[in-house]
């Protein structure tokens, strides 16, 4: 992911405003814009708050926001991501909770993120995200972007969003109340932790061979039931 960790945060980074950029390569100035070796590039000032980024955020339909280039520096196309007036409130949110930096120094809110792959080599149309959006790995979650594959600069990037593509998600059901789990939720949160398998690795709880995996992938849930990972119920709240 090098091309989405080298560009800058708009929330956190702070370069000089209004000074000439340096000559990285012949044509890109080192703000990521295109331009004439022999001018002179001014790097454009980068959001810091709250009120400076939201400039940048327009409403355009109910429930289409627009994020025009500028955000963060060599948007080529704009952003757009679709939610109601409630998701608005969250997404938005985290602009906030990310202002200046601040507490949450390291988080990069959705909205950046969604301008960060507008600035990515090759895009097409405009970097979009889905209802579910939040903040991701690179990109957010549930960010889709179109790559032109005549363009010999575009990017070709399976991990945008981390490797959690087709993960599996389980519900457990308590008689718990709220209340119950309020004064143990972070005994309760490092135990779950400690128990469900979750990131990356070459190695898992579940001793795996070839010919399991060939099994697994051609029987699906029934491979799961027969080698005892699963309840003959688990079936009938599955997705496919």
């Amino acid at each position: 992911m090098s091309a989405l960790s080298s560009l800058p945060d708009p929330m956190t980074d702070d370069p000089p405003c209004d000074a000439p950029a340096k000559e990285d390569a012949p044509g890109i100035s080192s703000s990521g814009f295109a331009s004439d070796p022999s001018a002179v590039t001014v790097r454009p000032r980068i959001p810091r708050t709250y009120e400076e980024a939201m400039q940048y955020i327009t409403k355009t339909s109910p429930c289409c926001y627009t994020i025009r280039p500028g955000l963060v520096p060599a948007m080529s196309v704009p952003g757009r991501f679709y939610v109601n007036a409630r998701l608005s409130e969250l997404m938005l949110g985290e602009l906030r909770q990310a202002e200046g930096g601040g507490s949450h120094a390291g988080f990069t809110p959705a909205a950046v993120q969604i301008s960060n792959v507008a600035a990515l080599p090759g895009i097409v149309g405009a970097s979009l995200a889905m209802p579910d959006v939040h903040s991701g790995y690179g990109f957010s979650i549930g960010n889709v972007a179109a790559f032109d594959m005549n363009d010999p600069e575009a990017v070709v990037s399976p991990g945008g969003v981390g490797f959690d593509i087709n993960c599996g998600v389980r519900l457990l059901r308590t008689n718990l109340m709220e209340e119950d789990v309020q004064p143990v939720r972070e005994q309760l949160a490092q135990a779950l932790f400690d128990h469900i398998p979750v990131g990356v690795g070459s190695k898992g709880v579940i001793p795996t061979t070839k010919a399991d995996l060939d099994a697994a992938l051609e029987l699906g849930m029934d491979w799961s039931l027969r080698e005892g990972y699963a309840w003959p119920e688990d079936k009938e709240h599955c997705e496919e």
